[in-house]
């Protein structure tokens, strides 16, 4: 294997653990009407992880993608600009555009 592969192979491990340590737990407020509801804040991050949490909830009954005791509109407002951040990305904004070469005149003009 080469140092470059090693290096990348290495990276995507380490963004993987560090992506899942940032992922929601359990949900202890679900239907409990216990302690503030979520807000807009914690509905960015929600929504910012969600990919991480569907992907842990698969697997694991305690974990859920949506926080259930929110206040509401501003949560979900939150959930949803998160989410576009997430998945939006870049498109091909990094690509160089192909610019058009010039004619060519023939040599004897």
């Amino acid at each position: 294997m080469t140092r470059r592969r090693t290096a990348g192979i290495a990276l995507l491990v380490g963004t993987v653990l560090a992506l899942g340590a940032c992922a929601a737990g359990p949900n202890v407020a679900a239907g409990s009407g216990a302690g503030d509801p979520a807000g807009f804040w914690l509905g960015l991050w929600h929504g910012f992880i969600s990919p991480i949490t569907f992907l842990i909830s698969l697997f694991d009954d305690d974990v859920n993608i949506y926080e259930v005791h929110n206040n509401g509109n501003w949560y979900d407002t939150g959930f949803m600009i998160g989410i576009v951040m997430v998945f939006s990305g870049s498109g091909h904004s990094g690509r160089r555009r192909r610019q058009a070469k010039p004619c060519r005149r023939a040599a004897d003009d």
